[in-house]
């Protein structure tokens, strides 16, 4: 469901009425510690509570992993849900009025409401129907096949609701519709029942198939997955589209597998139901499955959202069937995978299985074993490229290195791409050491030929009348000093934010250096300081925002991924006070330290264009570009002097 933008007064309003106490004790043991209450942090494993939630504040707060918020945030945080869900969600629970910015909005809202709420309990109802269904008569096919054929126990069953559709073409529509009394319209949009094409009436959408109930992150039915018991076609059969259902943003066992995402950092994504279902029988319960089609960007940013560290393995049938699907799939996720936004790795079991298979006869101790073992996505596909090709024929010698270099073009971080030219090349010498540098020297030169070839313009002594150029040019990067620019900017935002004596002086200081925040999480919150600053009127005093923290809180509870890197700018621990009492000189070192990186970019701006002109085709801008380039160059030596005593000694 598109829900669109709320009401501030919904969200106020759920948010006077939601205790943060209730709220979080449905989750965390919370025991009383003078005005507050503490436990086990629920965001990171602790054995020691550090994690307090104030009533009076209506906040939380963790001292160990520095997550903190109001209840809304701990209930996105928790469950990695949307801003508009959870809102929503406490609505109903605190029968709060739901209200839209657009009031033509709130009757299709509430519409739409109604309607998720009836498609839930209509396939609750045929979830049960089918667990029902398969301890019948009717049922023992297709119970035996799973207890023999699968080798599930009674738990696993039980665990996942599997069911079974009986072969009638009106069972399961006679009994919701006749027995039940649902309206025949949700069944249809429920995806279980279809109109004939001619007499009229409705069919069942699932006959005679073993059923296997598809959930959403919470743990909702919210479609089914058909698996035949004959030789119909096709073999599996899910759920149409729905209101509810999605394929392409649908993970199935995601509700059970999100929680050891969480822990062991790391998501296994498998082909088919059953793979997933034995994993997490065998106790690997980080296990997911695709819904028969290729793995989503979607999907991935979705399973993302569970492990901190980006891990994910795509372990799909070692057939041709199965690498076809794997080379998709890593096509959805390369751009992110290249970025180092995802950890990508491929893991194809021994003789062609999948993971049900292999874990008939062999343990999951075996299974983890393989897992940890998983080459990188790089690697796999290095090896997808040589396999059952002959090196020593040059047509596949050609055709190969074609590959490998379109591969290792898309290779941005350049300690990555060295690192697997010299793996290429080592694998093109085919063991011939001596070859390796004269490999690795045709790879770079194909990869890229300019930075290969490059050399200064010739005429550049002609141009400035003979004799040394007045600057040494250097063509290694400069140092950004990133660590002690996080620091400065953070520093200067929680001045901002706890200070608001300073919040003038470091806006006209910004000002009149004309400076921005250089990394996109500063700038981001900066953006959002400045537009409530004009939202309360353009004349308004800095110094007296009201609520500033409490609003822009507010406000990136719509932000999943911007929160997490400046929530702890909201906060001050002990260590925190120390360091923004030394303002105002700590605001002129980290203003410093902003200014110097602003330098050195325009620097290497007009350095790489002076290196890139003719200067016998274009000597006036030839010109320009070197004094431009050598005037931010003498404010660098200028401004690094005072940098060496303020920064490294205030910050």
């Amino acid at each position: 469901m598109q829900i669109p933008r709320l009401h501030p007064d919904t969200i106020e309003e759920v948010k006077l009425r939601a205790d943060i106490v209730d709220v979080v004790s449905e989750y965390v043991v919370l025991r009383k510690r003078g005005k507050d209450f503490v436990g086990l942090c629920p965001f990171h494993d602790e054995k020691s509570p550090s994690f307090t939630v104030s009533q009076t504040k209506q906040m939380y707060y963790c001292f160990g992993c520095q997550a903190g918020g109001n209840a809304i945030k701990f209930v996105m945080e928790l469950g990695k849900r949307s801003f508009a869900d959870v809102v929503l969600d406490l609505a109903r629970r605190y029968q709060v009025p739901v209200q839209t910015l657009e009031p033509e909005q709130r009757q299709e809202l509430q519409r739409q409401l109604s309607l998720r709420e009836q498609l839930y309990e209509v396939l609750a109802s045929s979830a049960q129907f089918y667990q029902h269904a398969l301890r019948q008569s009717q049922g023992q096919k297709a119970l035996q096949y799973l207890q023999s054929n699968r080798q599930f126990k009674e738990e696993t069953i039980q665990q996942f609701g599997l069911g079974y559709a009986p072969a009638g073409w009106e069972t399961l529509y006679r009994y919701l519709v006749e027995d039940k009394h649902y309206p025949v319209q949700i069944l249809e949009k429920a995806g279980l029942i279809k109109p004939r094409r001619e007499g009229g009436g409705y069919y069942d959408v699932f006959r005679d198939r073993l059923m296997i109930p598809i959930r959403d992150v919470q743990g909702r039915v919210i479609a089914f997955g058909g698996r035949t018991l004959t030789d119909e076609q096709p073999k599996y059969l899910n759920s149409p589209e729905t209101e509810l259902f999605s394929k392409g943003k649908t993970l199935f066992a995601l509700d059970r597998a999100k929680g050891g995402i969480s822990q062991l950092d790391q998501a296994v994504v498998v082909e088919g139901y059953f793979d997933a279902i034995a994993l997490h029988a065998a106790g690997i319960n980080n296990a997911v499955a695709s819904l028969g089609t290729a793995l989503s960007l979607e999907q991935v940013r979705l399973i993302l959202r569970y492990t901190e560290s980006k891990q994910l393995v795509l372990n799909f049938d070692a057939d041709k069937a199965g690498t076809n699907a794997t080379e998709r799939a890593i096509g959805e996720i390369a751009e992110l995978a290249y970025k180092g936004e995802v950890q990508l790795k491929i893991l194809n079991l021994p003789d062609g299985k999948d993971a049900d298979e292999y874990l008939h006869s062999h343990t999951p101790e075996d299974y983890g074993e393989l897992l940890k073992n998983a080459p990188l996505w790089l690697d796999w596909q290095i090896q997808q490229i040589i396999q059952d090709r002959d090196l020593k024929q040059a047509t596949d010698f050609q055709q190969v290195t074609q590959q490998i270099v379109k591969l290792l073009k898309n290779i941005a971080n350049s300690d990555t791409r060295n690192y697997y030219v010299s793996y290429c090349a080592e694998i093109l010498s085919l063991g011939d050491t001596r070859l390796i540098p004269l490999r690795v020297e045709n790879l770079l030169t194909q990869i890229a030929p300019t930075a290969a070839t490059y050399s200064k313009p010739v005429s550049a002594k002609k141009a400035w009348g003979g004799g040394k150029s007045p600057l040494p040019i250097s063509n290694s990067p400069l140092p950004t000093e990133r660590s002690l620019l996080e620091h400065a900017e953070a520093l200067l935002l929680r001045i901002y934010l706890h200070c608001p004596e300073q919040r003038q002086m470091i806006v006209d200081e910004l000002e009149e250096r004309d400076l921005q925040f250089s990394l996109s999480h500063h700038r981001f919150l900066w953006q959002q300081i400045l537009e409530i600053s004009s939202g309360d009127g353009e004349t308004q005093n800095f110094a007296s925002l009201p609520n500033l923290i409490s609003r822009l809180q507010d406000r990136f509870l719509e932000f999943d991924s911007e929160i997490g890197l400046i929530s702890h700018l909201f906060h001050v621990d002990e260590k925190n006070q120390k360091e923004i009492l030394r303002t105002p000189q700590v605001v002129q070192a980290a203003i410093a330290c902003m200014d110097l990186v602003m330098l050195e970019k325009r620097y290497r701006h007009f350095l790489e264009l002076w290196q890139q002109t003719d200067p016998e085709a274009e000597p006036e801008r030839y010109q320009y570009y070197y004094q431009a380039f050598y005037a931010e160059k003498i404010k660098l030596q200028q401004i690094d002097r005072q940098r060496l005593f303020s920064i490294t000694e205030l910050l």
